[in-house]
């Protein structure tokens, strides 16, 4: 007999000297046996009962002592006497009735028969307390218990209701990176404000949630901000949960990068990326925390603590991607190092946009005529645009040459065509550039400047320009300022990109199927498995050798691969064709060369994210809330997928 939980209560023992305690079941079964023993009725055996001597007199128990007493009971097995009643629903209340001896040692004292009716007691006794009990549990629709099933019942009922209208209205949040209350704390108390207004908004719109919001109690607590902060961490959770069961203990990418928010707090944002059950690259935004330190070391520790939450280990990490800071990609001490101390299949990858981006940063910064370039588009933007007379007079001038050219069929009219566009100061910015030639050259071809317009500005302001060489034949731009610029951008570029990231880009270039494989080195391929120790060794290598014979002449003979265009729709089509198990070790490796990110740019995306959920008006928020907050609103869609 299982003392704590009992699940046949047919085979509990009717002699009360066999029983244990009603205590000593589980609280669950508590009712259910004493209603099993009720519907038994007492235990009053006749037999022949042995003979106790008191006082040199014989004497026993008689079964004519059951008339009228129906809540007596004898126990053979310990020749006593019992109360059927006090032991059903008896209480630690001393020894008030003599319950004590009624429930657990048993009364054999055959020569004071008067005990036997003193232990009923009064209308209040315990003994008597003990029966009603016992008749209210057997009218069950009167039980306490059952009115409170009822009530627990509706109960539930209304507040799922009402839970599921906050849901929504939560998801109608967080995809939408709204306040969760307004930012005049004048008009509506702080853990409120849009919220409340977002709710009726939507009664007003939806009946369900109408009658919702009028059934629900004034003093409902599902409002409250820390309610809200629960939901809202619990959808995170679910939300980071899909992305986890989808990445099913595979190998897998990460993507690292630090930034400051509003508040002036270092957040380190983490990105996975792997190739899906659908044979797809995904990046997934796993969370952003708050970094006291950017050393490696704490870097290091923040990341496996991340991982670790989500039950994700280093060990399935294949490649790491970060920018080029000296405590990212140091080779003694950096995060890249330390990680790869832990697992050898962790390949670094600065990147390539980036290191791109620098390259060119540097050559601006060191060739004198592009120099000169900026601080005149400078000095012409502080010109312009620090005087309304001359601005207005560049747009007086804008307005007449487009008349014109409309007039003339040069251009064309159209929504979005022909816009005013304006001029920034260049603040020298690494990740700006690009965006400010872009400008510089809209700026120039809508208002038609050339460099003869530029000096007429300079001149009517009164501002002479610098001395600039006037040389403009075309062997001072081919040979001192074309040559010159690629010369630098090649030595920048041989600088900045390392030849293992350079020989890994080679070895993966080769399994692009473009031009029927034309690509396809073998030699190349075997050094690319070689970077993934953890998954080509020995036997395997010569495994991989075997395969690639096999696989070029199958993939160049057959229809369905002639056409593809990238990596990407090669990993696809060899799963639709199940070519992916007649060669699983090439497989691996395509997937491998997939998961390798070449590019950070999601990362900077999540810093976009962040920078407007937590804004100048919402600087407060804290850092479990902006990491559950962002993970639902960048991953929305995964977000919307799971049900209430």
């Amino acid at each position: 007999m299982d003392k704590y939980l009992i699940r046949k209560p047919q085979n509990l023992p009717s002699d009360l000297g066999l029983r244990q305690k009603i205590s000593s079941y589980h609280p669950n079964n508590h009712d259910e046996i004493r209603r099993y023993y009720l519907t038994k009725d007492p235990c009053q055996p006749v037999h022949d009962y042995p003979v106790s001597h008191f006082y040199g007199k014989p004497r026993r128990f008689r079964a004519e002592w059951y008339v009228n007493r129906k809540w007596l009971e004898y126990s053979i097995e310990k020749d006593a006497a019992f109360c059927f009643y006090c032991y059903l629903f008896r209480q630690d209340v001393g020894k008030q009735g003599r319950c004590e001896t009624f429930v657990t040692k048993g009364f054999k004292l055959w020569n004071q028969l008067v005990k036997l009716d003193s232990h009923i007691g009064g209308v209040n006794s315990a003994h008597n307390q003990a029966v009603k009990k016992s008749e209210d549990l057997l009218k069950e629709k009167q039980h306490i218990q059952s009115i409170l099933v009822k009530q627990s019942n509706q109960g539930k009922f209304e507040y799922r209701v009402q839970l599921n209208a906050i849901v929504d209205c939560i998801r109608f949040l967080l995809c939408r990176g709204l306040a969760f209350r307004d930012h005049d704390k004048s008009q509506c108390s702080s853990d409120k404000g849009n919220f409340l207004e977002l709710l009726q908004f939507l009664g007003d719109h939806n009946e369900s949630i109408n009658e919702v919001l009028q059934k629900a109690p004034k003093n409902c607590k599902l409002i409250h901000s820390d309610i809200q902060k629960d939901i809202v961490t619990a959808i995170a959770r679910e939300t980071s949960k899909v992305i986890i069961k989808d990445l099913d203990n595979g190998f897998f990418s990460i993507l690292v990068n630090e930034s400051r928010d509003i508040s002036v707090k270092e957040q380190m944002t983490l990105i996975l990326r792997y190739v899906n059950k659908k044979e797809i690259i995904v990046e997934w935004f796993l969370g952003v925390v708050h970094v006291a330190s950017i050393t490696a070391l704490s870097l290091k520790y923040v990341i496996k603590c991340l991982l670790c939450e989500h039950n994700l280990s280093l060990l399935n990490l294949r490649e790491q991607g970060y920018d080029g800071a000296s405590n990212m990609q140091g080779d003694i001490n950096g995060l890249k190092t330390l990680i790869l101390k832990e697992n050898k299949s962790a390949f670094y990858v600065h990147c390539f946009a980036h290191q791109l981006q620098l390259t060119l940063v540097a050559v601006a910064k060191n060739h004198i005529n592009i120099v000169e370039f900026f601080y005149v588009v400078s000095n012409l933007v502080t010109v312009v645009g620090g005087s309304c007379k001359r601005r207005n007079a560049l747009r007086d001038a804008q307005f007449a040459k487009i008349k014109e050219n409309l007039e003339n069929g040069v251009r064309r009219s159209g929504q979005g065509l022909n816009q005013e566009t304006n001029l920034k100061r260049p603040m020298m910015r690494d990740d700006e550039w690009k965006s400010l030639l872009t400008e510089v050259s809209s700026f120039c071809t809508t208002h038609d400047i050339s460099i003869l317009n530029i000096d007429e500005i300079f001149v009517a302001s009164g501002r002479p320009r610098r001395n600039t060489q006037q040389n403009t034949n075309l062997h001072y731009y081919r040979v001192e300022l074309f040559y010159t610029v690629i010369d630098m951008q090649l030595q920048e570029l041989n600088n900045r990109f390392f030849e293992a990231n350079i020989d890994l880009l080679l070895c993966m270039a080769c399994l692009n199927p473009s031009n029927s494989f034309v690509a396809f080195n073998k030699e190349k391929l075997i050094r690319l498995a070689k970077f993934y120790p953890s998954h080509f060794l020995g036997t395997y290598i010569l495994a991989l050798d075997s395969q690639f014979q096999h696989y070029i002449f199958d993939m160049r003979s057959n229809d369905f691969f002639l056409e593809l265009q990238g990596v990407r729709e090669l990993v696809e089509k060899l799963v639709s064709t199940r070519k992916h198990e007649t060669y699983p070790l090439v497989y691996l490796l395509v997937k491998l060369a997939l998961t390798l990110p070449v590019a950070t740019a999601i990362v900077e995306r999540s810093f976009s994210a962040m920078k407007y959920i937590k804004n100048e008006l919402r600087n407060q928020m804290g850092d479990q809330w902006i990491n559950d907050y962002l993970v639902v609103y960048i991953e929305k869609n995964v977000a919307c997928s799971i049900d209430n």
